[in-house]
């Protein structure tokens, strides 16, 4: 092997130093790899395999420590060595910071830092801007494989995540939820199907299935630029253009891109990530495990859903709203990751916020509030024309289920939250009523878009607004974790 020079293991009872001891590893083993990579593209061949590994954490526990009170994460399940891969030390510096500090406070024991067992596949060590993989000939790319990692499926699963990880009789257990080489893969699908980079991802996220929504942030995000009291510092949009808050005297950067990605993402950017990003996931219930399977690994704090229904109930009215408060889950995208018998609970949190985020915009109360928002189970099914179906169809399982409201992704953003361990709701928009012969035509999509969409997006905002103003300590809840559950958030 051709290793980068090897350095020993160290322990730290400090978070700072362990961190600082992570990006020196990482930073090393990645310049190697590049190093390596650069001069065989030139033509050099390499006389043995190259190697680098990604920087590992671990801790050894003799006793059962206690939690800090109404902590949720920071903390292992009892004694015993945990053990997890890191990467991109640069981008989650604040999050590990934390997650080390928890750990050193709740349980009195070092953390070792050193290098881990998962090599780095060459792809992941390259830069934003690095393509010198590009100018491979032929026979080169046929043998990158017999010089260089690539990327493993088998080290990327979500195992851990899904309740299902096993570790042999002496392997230790995991600290997080992901391993590097899982992150590594989904910052880099990130990068392609947004059109932005992990970078300006915020940890309050917004999701929606129509591009109205995506227009009317972009009208609010160029406006908050120019708004003197806003406490956001960048608009950033597909292809890096990024618009700066004009207390900053900057110019705008980038170039729009000759045609948008698959999920566009834009970014209201504030300090410490705390800002909001809103995704446009297009149609379907494929496209919303697709992204939350990616933007998970970078833990946000919440993210919801915003987009248009189908109102079951005949009292319904084009433009009222429901707050999902249970699921029916006929998506069927993660039946073998989170088994069918698995509930989706509401989070309380989440749900008092976007009430009352209902109540601030459209200014209503009481009985009158009740009458625009309907609470109750929302139906999501991977059939865009379920209506086509023979009768009696779903709807039969639709009215078994008391759902209230039926689309195709609202289950499933809500069921990948729960599977990931990141807060999750749903509020949603009645565009038509099918049951009721009151589909959508022109005429009316045309009339319901003008006057709800700028409402609906307004209070999905003021929601994450709210959460983060009551701190986040408060949305990580225990309900999310399992009784065995790895300490990282």
């Amino acid at each position: 092997m051709i290793e980068a020079p090897f350095i020993p293991r160290q322990k730290f009872t400090d978070a700072d130093a362990a961190l600082a001891q992570v990006i020196a590893l990482y930073q090393a083993q990645v310049a190697h790899l590049r190093q390596q990579l650069q001069a065989y593209v030139s033509g050099q061949v390499p006389a043995a395999r190259v190697r680098a590994w990604y920087p590992s954490v671990r801790l050894q526990t003799h006793a059962e420590a206690g939690p800090e009170p109404g902590l949720s994460f920071g903390f292992v399940a009892g004694a015993g060595v945990y053990e997890t891969t890191l990467t991109r030390p640069d981008l989650f510096a604040d999050y590990l910071r934390e997650q080390f500090r928890l750990l050193l406070e709740n349980h009195g024991e070092p953390l070792d830092v050193g290098l881990g067992t998962q090599p780095i596949p060459v792809h992941f060590s390259l830069a934003e801007a690095d393509h010198v993989e590009g100018t491979l000939g032929a026979e080169q790319r046929r043998r990158l494989r017999e010089v260089f990692d690539l990327p493993d499926l088998a080290a990327m699963d979500d195992g851990i995540a899904n309740g299902s990880f096993e570790p042999g009789p002496r392997d230790p257990l995991p600290l997080a939820l992901f391993t590097a080489p899982r992150i590594d893969y989904s910052l880099h699908r990130l990068r392609h199907y947004t059109g932005t980079t992990p970078e300006q991802f915020q940890n309050f996220v917004l999701f929606t299935n129509y591009q109205f929504y995506i227009d009317e942030f972009i009208r609010l995000g160029h406006q908050l630029m120019q708004d003197p009291d806003s406490d956001y510092s960048a608009f950033v949009e597909p292809g890096q253009v990024i618009t700066p808050h004009q207390r900053t005297g900057a110019a705008a950067t980038g170039t729009p891109p000759p045609r948008l990605p698959q999920m566009p993402a834009y970014h209201l950017v504030r300090e410490g990530h705390a800002g909001i990003t809103m995704v446009n996931i297009g149609v379907g219930p494929a496209n919303a495990k697709n992204i939350t399977d990616h933007i998970a690994v970078l833990r946000p704090h919440a993210w919801i859903m915003l987009g248009h229904c189908a109102g079951l109930r005949q009292t319904q009215q084009l433009g009222d709203y429901v707050l999902a408060h249970g699921y029916v889950r006929e998506d069927h995208v993660l039946d073998e990751e989170l088994p069918l018998w698995v509930p989706i609970p509401a989070l309380a949190e989440i749900q008092v916020a976007l009430e009352q985020a209902v109540a601030e915009v459209t200014q209503l109360s009481g009985p009158a509030l009740k009458t625009l928002l309907r609470t109750g189970t929302v139906a999501s099914t991977d059939n865009r024309n379920w209506e086509l179906l023979p009768h009696p169809g779903p709807e039969r399982r639709f009215s078994q289920s008391r759902a209230v409201a039926l689309d195709m992704e609202s289950a499933t953003i809500a069921a990948n939250g729960f599977r990931f361990r990141v807060p999750y709701g749903t509020l949603l928009c009645v565009s038509d009523k099918p049951l009721h012969g009151e589909i959508k035509l022109p005429g009316m999509a045309n009339h319901f878009y003008r006057e709800r969409v700028d409402q609906h997006l307004r209070i999905g905002i003021r929601a994450l607004e709210l959460l983060r103003a009551a701190g986040v300590s408060q949305l990580h809840s225990r309900k999310l974790r399992s009784f065995a559950e790895v300490a990282f958030q």
